[in-house]
């Protein structure tokens, strides 16, 4: 699959990590390094402009490093881009930690991963068919 993109940064294009990775790496575009206080959320631009196949979104999802050693994570997990978006691609970063957070320019701040989507159309009916589970959520189904 061929994806257009316009790289307005000075980084590399989002690159997969290893052979087998789902996610691409994307790098944060920024003229100085944004500090992130405890619980403080901040956009941060990437610099990437794309053309997305109709059919396709990107999601935008959290570096797993980042989320389990620094408490970093991306607000609307994951996020979409649709493919009628042409603005520059942002992240939404949040600080979940106790210690504030240096985002460096350049520095490797969520992942890309292009997925397919159909669309769909309802159909209103008075009732759905039965299931053994049913209406049974949010824990229903036990915890061992």
């Amino acid at each position: 699959m061929i994806v257009k993109v316009v790289n307005t940064s000075s980084n590399d294009l989002p690159q997969y990590a290893t052979v087998a990775s789902a996610g691409m790496d994307v790098r944060a575009r920024l003229d100085a390094p944004v500090t992130l206080a405890p619980l403080q959320r901040a956009m941060i631009p990437t610099g990437l402009f794309l053309e997305i196949p109709v059919g396709y979104e990107v999601q935008v999802r959290p570096r797993s490093g980042l989320a389990a050693k620094k408490g970093i994570t991306v607000l609307n997990t994951p996020g979409t881009i649709d493919a009628d978006y042409r603005g520059e691609v942002c992240v939404i970063l949040v600080n979940l930690s106790s210690d504030p957070f240096v985002v460096e320019p350049g520095e490797r701040i969520a992942q890309l991963v292009l997925a397919r989507h159909e669309h769909i159309e309802w159909e209103e009916v008075a009732e759905l068919g039965g299931t053994d589970r049913g209406d049974g959520g949010f824990g229903s189904t036990g915890t061992k």
